[in-house]
């Protein structure tokens, strides 16, 4: 499984898609246990979500055709690519940032209902997927089950959490009762020049929902709710916070997140609202319209 990354010619292998549409990381060498940050693209017949060029946030490989299918891998991506132009000749990635590819990878596909509620998955299988070594993906996976994303099921692997409807509605009312306090102290004592700081993340949440891809837009949401929630200074609230975001976005076992470009791109134009309505300090309104924004981002 894991096979040199480079042949005679000294150039390295692209990514290629599995054939179930999980992409691939590029295949590590035995002595150098290095990799890059490059991920190819979604498979074309595997009729799931792909997440491509046209996405908000898309990250650039140096030595591949391929894009990013999600902005997690994008921001992996990155940073292979910084590493690479400050030595050109060989890219020299930490071996500890393929476990941190891997759990990106493993996120985005959660989001995009790649990963399926209920459905148990091997490590070894799963890192045969990537063009990885079962350690990795191993170690990704303990990180999800800690998240409450998977749990681990002796002597088979991960299966993916099943939540209902339900379980989305108390994420959403859990978020409201920790997140709007916090607002409405923040449209009372933020000043106005504060908040304008922020209208480029609500902006760049609005280029993500248009991309219509789940996991873009995921990350952007997630971005634009920690930066709202640093100004209060209080760095456990916003990991707790960022916490129970994540674990919203994942899908329902009613099937893969069945919001669509429309409800996105509904969601992203209320970050601007209520950006609006902390800057102009309206707290009637900053309630409305948070609660309305939790509750409808649980569906």
């Amino acid at each position: 499984m894991e096979s040199s990354a480079q042949g005679s010619t000294g150039t390295e292998t692209p990514a290629a898609p599995g054939s179930d549409g999980l992409s691939r990381v590029p295949a590590q060498s035995r002595s150098d246990a290095v990799e890059y940050g490059g991920y190819g693209a979604y498979g074309e017949d595997t009729g799931r979500e792909r997440c491509g060029p046209a996405d908000a946030a898309r990250g650039e490989h140096p030595h591949s055709e391929t894009s990013a299918p999600a902005v997690g891998l994008a921001r992996a991506a990155a940073a292979a690519a910084a590493v690479a132009a400050s030595a050109p000749s060989r890219p020299v990635v930490q071996r500890a940032s393929v476990r941190g590819q891997i759990l990106d990878a493993l996120r985005t596909a959660l989001v995009t209902g790649e990963l399926l509620p209920g459905e148990v998955y091997s490590a070894p299988v799963l890192g045969e997927r990537f063009g990885v070594s079962a350690t990795p993906v191993r170690e990704a996976m303990q990180q999800l089950a800690q998240e409450g994303a998977v749990e681990v099921v002796p002597n088979r692997g991960f299966r993916v959490a099943v939540r209902g409807a339900r379980e989305l509605a108390e994420l959403a009312e859990v978020r409201a009762l920790i997140e709007v306090p916090v607002m409405l102290r923040l449209a009372r004592t933020v000043p106005g020049d504060r908040w304008v700081e922020l209208r480029p993340l609500a902006e760049a949440s609005v280029r993500a929902a248009a991309s219509g891809c789940r996991a873009t837009y995921a990350e952007a949401d997630r971005i634009f709710h920690r930066a709202l929630l640093a100004l209060s200074g209080n760095e456990q609230l916003v990991a707790i916070a960022d916490d129970l975001h994540r674990r919203s976005q994942w899908p329902s076992a009613d099937g893969p997140a069945r919001r669509g470009r429309a409800d996105l791109v509904a969601d992203a134009a209320e970050h601007m609202s209520l950006l609006e309505a902390l800057a102009a300090g309206e707290l009637d309104v900053v309630q409305t319209l948070a609660r309305e924004h939790f509750a409808g981002s649980s569906g």
